[in-house]
């Protein structure tokens, strides 16, 4: 009777630890969560300084999200104005080059 105690918990162990790992292995397998190479670290530092260094954009332009992915660039987050879309997604079409960026930026209505 022990033993077949025993041998159920093990079997539940092993069932939850299966389960646990697919879980795992699902939740990181989302586009927003990547392993990003050199490259595409230093494509996004160099956009988010371009974006950084302009003074005339807005808090919330200089908080989109810059991601890049083999040389891909996709933009995302709200901005204040078409004006601050156009110029965060100039800034980048010229770092990355042009046909390389997804624009995903929205104008919020404020």
């Amino acid at each position: 009777m022990k033993s077949h105690f025993t041998s159920q918990i093990a079997l539940a162990s092993q069932l939850f630890a299966a389960s646990a790992g697919l879980c795992l292995a699902q939740a990181t397998d989302t586009p927003a969560i990547h392993k990003m190479s050199r490259a595409d670290r230093e494509l996004t530092q160099k956009i988010r300084k371009a974006v950084i260094a302009d003074k005339s954009l807005s808090v919330a332009a200089h908080n989109v999200h810059i991601d890049a992915q083999d040389g891909a660039v996709t933009l995302m987050g709200a901005v204040k104005s078409d004006d601050e879309k156009k110029a965060i997604e100039d800034k980048a079409n010229q770092i990355a080059g042009a046909g390389k960026v997804t624009d995903q930026l929205t104008v919020s209505q404020k």
